[in-house]
């Protein structure tokens, strides 16, 4: 084994190591290499080269939202730290732990126009939770800083970034490490005095409950909790695909159960107390119906973080989903109430007239994630892309043994496809992802890889650029909007496929929609790509028409 001569180099892989930091994502570079060169020649660190940053970055917060426990990049000067950052953006708003550790030119080289310097330093300021900027000798100083960066990403669920500033020669080696850095263990987080007795008299007091689950991890409750929320007729439970959380009672697709309510409707189904808990909400309409007819109380649960998101937030409660419902289950007594009978009424008319709907319409993207998710194979995990591709996998149900994922945080099309393959290594299930053409083609170089597993396979919905803005409001057909906003195009995947060794299958029909989904689910030997070409008006026109049918 070998280490890089630079003692500060050697203080960061030897932190990293004691702090079990195994998944190390690089990106070729000549400052960041006595970095490359101590991680690379540790067996302990499971590296990966990736040569585009944001690709890396992406692909590392994938493995780090499945794992759920930090993975670090690592590039060199430049601009190179930059490209990370629409990464660092999502991973900050989708608590997702990841470690930043930036080569830098020493100080005395910024602003003299040396090559390949920026001012690196604080650079994700507005979105990182610490900023360790070391100096160019190993010491204790340092060490704290590293220690204090890494132990943050562990204990907020974050970004952190370590900017490390190195003096050539870079690429000596030297056979033993000579320093012994110091390790900070982690401090625990203070603990919130929760007046239990409170809400469980407001819980047992209240006839109608609402409780809306954002973007969460699988199995954040056990069974009986579950249970105990699905049985009270005083709760009513919305979920959304990426909540990954089922009960027979709970009112998933939220979009089409309110988008027809009328005042009357929305006044008789306003709660008295709001309880959230999760990640971003996908539902523009229900974030606009619960600002407008807000409830007396709003209580969020998280351990971390809690969002003013509907204007009506009164309580912020420190704990766990799991632990807060398991109290109020051990005390309830909630009166009996037609909140949730009703709302499941609702939810059950709403049911037929989709599937009657869904029966009457041509082929288009209504139709094909119709057909696409009732036929993920169980215990799959499905990643979504943004824009238009998760909106319509809000609206079809999905076996409840699939795992279902999307960058909520910034909502951006970029990077969908680098994480996809980042959480498919980092769950080792078969993963699938569903995507749109811009995004896909924006995110192309994510298929520059090595690592891609043999059963990752994409489903490309392609209706020749930016549909989502068809079904958005303010949509006029005219050259600005063609140009400016649909990104017309009339490219597809058939060539990149090609280049990057995935096996390409194609539909435009349903009838060959139906036979390239049967070989899909077959393929595990080779990466795959389904390109499914649908009619953009006609989209427009379906999804118009299918609000109106509810």
């Amino acid at each position: 084994m070998i280490y890089p001569e630079i003692k500060l180099a050697q203080a960061i892989i030897k932190i990293c190591k004691a702090k079990n930091i195994q998944q190390i994502i690089i990106s070729p570079g000549s400052r960041n290499a006595p970095l490359t060169i101590g991680f690379a020649s540790d067996p302990f660190f499971k590296c990966y080269s990736i040569a585009d940053e944001r690709c890396a970055a992406f692909f590392g917060m994938g493995i780090a939202q499945q794992t759920q426990t930090p993975t670090a990049l690592v590039c060199t000067s430049g601009s190179a730290l930059l490209n990370y950052y629409p990464a660092v953006a999502e991973a900050f708003y989708s608590q997702i732990p990841l470690i930043v550790i930036s080569a830098d030119r020493p100080l005395s080289k910024i602003d003299i126009g040396d090559g390949q310097t920026i001012r690196q330093q604080n650079v994700y300021e507005n979105h990182i939770l610490y900023s360790a900027n070391l100096t160019e000798e190993e010491s204790p100083a340092n060490d704290a800083l590293i220690n204090n960066a890494i132990n943050t990403a562990i204990a907020k669920k974050g970004p952190v970034h370590i900017n490390a500033p190195f003096e050539e020669p870079l690429y000596n080696t030297v056979p033993d490490s000579t320093v012994n850095p110091s390790v900070i263990q982690i401090e625990s987080l203070p603990q919130d005095n929760i007046d239990y007795i409170d809400y469980i008299q407001k819980w047992n007091s209240t006839s109608k409950k609402l409780v809306l689950v954002g973007v969460n991890n699988p199995n954040i409750f056990s069974q009986d909790i579950i249970d105990f929320l699905g049985n009270d007729t005083s709760v009513v439970v919305m979920t959304e695909t990426m909540s990954n959380l089922h009960h027979k009672n709970f009112a998933a697709h939220i979009d089409r159960i309110i988008t027809t309510f009328d005042e009357s409707d929305f006044k008789d189904f306003q709660p008295e107390i709001l309880i959230t808990l999760g990640g971003m909400v996908v539902s523009k309409r229900i974030k606009a119906f619960l600002r407008k007819y807000k409830p007396a109380q709003h209580w969020h649960i998280d351990t971390l973080r809690h969002y003013n998101t509907y204007d009506a937030l009164s309580d912020k409660i420190f704990d766990t989903p799991q632990n807060f419902f398991t109290v109020l289950k051990e005390n309830a007594a909630s009166p009996l109430s037609d909140y949730q009978p009703r709302m499941l009424a609702i939810v059950k008319k709403r049911k037929e007239k989709h599937a009657a709907f869904i029966k009457s319409i041509p082929f288009s993207d209504l139709k094909v994630f119709d057909r696409i998710l009732p036929q993920l194979p169980p215990y799959t995990q499905l990643q979504i892309g943004n824009s238009s591709a998760v909106r319509y996998t809000q609206l079809i149900p999905i076996d409840e043994t699939i795992t279902v994922f999307c960058n909520r945080g910034t909502s951006g099309i970029d990077g969908s496809t680098s994480t996809a393959i980042g959480a498919a290594i980092g769950s080792q299930k078969t993963t699938v992802l569903i995507t749109g053409d811009v995004s896909f083609f924006y995110d192309s170089n994510a298929l520059w890889n090595n690592y891609i597993p043999s059963n990752f396979k994409i489903i490309l919905i392609n209706n020749n650029g930016g549909g989502i803005f068809r079904i958005l409001p303010g949509h006029q057909e005219n050259q600005i909007f063609n140009t400016y906003f649909e990104t017309s195009h009339q490219y597809n995947a058939q060539h990149l496929a090609k280049m990057y060794g995935f096996e390409y299958l194609y539909a435009d029909n349903e009838q060959d929609l139906e036979a390239s989904l049967s070989k899909l689910w077959k393929i595990n030997n080779s990466p795959s790509i389904l390109e499914i070409k649908t009619p953009s008006v006609t989209n427009d026109t379906v999804l118009s028409n299918y609000f109106k049918n509810l």
